[in-house]
């Protein structure tokens, strides 16, 4: 493992197929994305839960299907940039 694989990345970087870990989620300073990280929040992306990028982005800008616990999400890119994860331990 190289150091750059155990600092958190944005999940919108992860393959489909790749599984790891919430690190943190990213507060930004806009209010709509402090109200977007809320309701991530809410829906469970909260640090220490597992996920896994089921369908990465189609072309520019398209969605991510990301499932965290038996639930299954469609993010958009800026969304899933908000996550930062770690590769799941193995």
């Amino acid at each position: 493992m190289t150091p750059e694989d155990r600092s958190p990345h944005p999940l919108v970087h992860l393959d489909e197929g790749s599984r790891a870990v919430v690190a943190e989620i990213v507060l930004p300073m806009d209010s709509a994305d402090q109200q977007r990280v809320l309701r991530l929040m809410e829906l469970g992306f909260v640090p220490g839960e597992l996920v896994r990028v089921l369908r990465g982005s189609v072309g520019a800008g398209g969605p991510l299907a990301v499932r965290v616990g038996q639930s299954t999400f469609a993010l958009r890119p800026h969304e899933a940039s908000l996550i930062l994860v770690l590769p799941e331990p193995s």
